[in-house]
């Protein structure tokens, strides 16, 4: 079974190396030899040194091969161009900052070797993150249970092993919306996780801004029509709120005719209710917007050229034809 590794790059060149070597330990240490490393560099704005770092990885090993982006696409979706370019039996998730160890590789492929699950993540029962962004996180997990329904005992992580044909499907989607859980649960519901070390970042800090994670939350809706289902049981709601309110306004008026019905009540409950209203209609135009930039083909990814040693290239199969490229030898 060739072992497909996808790794994307941003800001890595002080730590990619050292990723793909400890890997390529660790799987000679527990006897998997035939394995191949994708990287995708997502457009790192660093002056080209992680190309650097990639293109020297690419020259001392055969078996890795790099793909670089044009322009930046978000973490997913250089996955998903990781996934296209990738020609493996099994397909493995890893981070390029040394938080998803190689060491711990080992816990997810004794799972997924056992074959009764098609993916299996690992996840950490603590984690190396900040306050900021364990909140993230939680905000994150509550919203993919209740739009994706994620099962409760299920954990996440971007540590992960996938079966081919759950690449496969995976790699059919062409919206640039990417969001990888919303594409394996919709795939398959036999996924299990199991508990892994959360390192330290080695160096730096996480590339992911507030907006950068907002964005990538969003992206969740592309699955899911429950914010509509939402809106839609909010404004009955609120429809009875105010038809009870009104019945109670006059039925008061009726039987204390001197009542004055006061302007700052009638101005809050004006200001509230277009919020709502505004709110809903927000959420609507997200959903129009996303379905005319898919329908206008934007790209998941640009690539600019996917770079190989030669003698790597003839001795491997095709990629899957969704994988458009530009083939640049070494």
């Amino acid at each position: 079974m060739l072992y497909s590794i996808i790794i994307p790059c941003y800001r890595s060149s002080k730590t990619i190396r050292k990723v793909v070597e400890l890997t390529m330990k660790e799987l000679e240490a527990i006897g998997k030899t035939e394995y191949e490393f994708v990287l995708v560099d997502d457009c790192s704005p660093d002056g080209g040194e992680t190309m650097a770092a990639l293109m020297g990885l690419v020259r001392d090993y055969t078996c890795v091969r790099v793909v670089e982006l044009a322009k930046n696409a978000g973490q997913h979706n250089a996955v998903i161009a990781g996934l296209n370019a990738a020609r493996g039996d099994a397909f493995i998730a890893m981070d390029d900052d040394m938080q998803t160890h190689p060491s711990q590789l080992k816990f997810l492929l004794e799972k997924f070797e056992e074959g009764t699950h098609d993916i299996v993540y690992g996840y950490y029962p603590h984690k190396k993150h900040s306050k900021f962004r364990n909140f993230g996180s939680y905000i994150n997990y509550l919203s993919v249970r209740i739009l994706l329904k994620k099962p409760k005992d299920l954990k996440t992580s971007s540590f992960w092993v996938i079966k081919k044909f759950v690449r496969d499907y995976a790699i059919e989607y062409k919206s640039a919306y990417t969001h990888l859980q919303g594409l394996f649960l919709r795939t398959t519901r036999n996924i299990c996780s199991v508990p892994i070390e959360h390192f330290d970042r080695e160096v730096g800090t996480s590339n992911y801004t507030l907006k950068k994670l907002l964005k990538l939350w969003s992206n969740i809706i592309g699955f899911s029509i429950v914010p509509l289902q939402m809106a839609t049981v909010t404004g009955f709601i609120f429809s009875i709120i105010g038809i009870i309110g009104a019945v109670v306004t006059v039925i008061h008026k009726i039987m204390r005719p001197l009542t004055q019905l006061g302007w700052p009540s009638i101005m809050v409950a004006i200001c509230f209710f277009s919020g709502i209203i505004l709110l809903f209609m927000g959420v609507i135009g997200e959903y129009i917007g996303r379905i005319f930039l898919g329908m206008s083909n934007n790209p998941q990814f640009v690539v600019r050229a996917v770079h190989e040693r030669a003698d790597e290239k003839e001795n491997q199969p095709e990629a899957p034809a969704a994988a458009v490229k530009n083939k640049e030898d070494v």
